[in-house]
């Protein structure tokens, strides 16, 4: 926990149109990496829209380390089919956090981030304050592939006596 600045939750959601790896379909899974850390999705089989809902937390040591995303289609006797790539910009969010916000409405929008060549954004995507927490719904646009986007939503959690941002 030392030099810890705080936890990232990511909530991996759904994959929308994602790549046919196998004959039918695929069996994908997501997963994300920052610096040494590797979070890995369960395995929905035969599907080329899956729903994941699942939560995965990084801890943040360096801020500015890429988070990156990779699908893949899970082959038992053969290396995983990649199946697009993303990386998750964490920078607009981190800035907002910083601000300090507290007791917004919930609702309320704090910042909006527009696609940009850059950040991987199908469309714009706004960070927003949810039940006394910020989060950002993001849809990303996978690259190295044919098609297929991820549905994710980012979170903040501040460890107490953690250095903070």
């Amino acid at each position: 926990m030392e030099g810890l600045v705080g936890l990232l939750r990511i909530r991996v959601k759904r994959g929308i149109n994602l790549a046919r790896r196998d004959s039918l379909s695929s069996d994908p899974f997501v997963l994300i990496t920052m610096g040494s850390q590797k979070l890995k999705s369960r395995t929905v089989e035969n599907n080329c829209n899956p729903e994941w809902n699942e939560e995965l937390t990084l801890a943040i040591k360096h801020p500015d380390e890429p988070v990156n995303l990779t699908v893949y289609d899970k082959d038992t006797f053969t290396s995983h089919d990649k199946m697009g790539e993303a990386k998750i910009d964490i920078k607009p969010f981190l800035e907002v956090h910083k601000m300090g916000l507290q007791e917004l409405p919930d609702g309320t929008e704090i910042k909006r981030v527009v696609p940009t060549r850059d950040n991987c954004l199908s469309e714009a995507s706004s960070i927003v304050s949810n039940n006394g927490k910020i989060v950002q719904d993001m849809i990303l646009l996978l690259r190295n592939v044919e098609c297929g986007e991820v549905e994710i939503q980012i979170e903040w959690i501040q460890i107490p006596g953690s250095r903070g941002l």
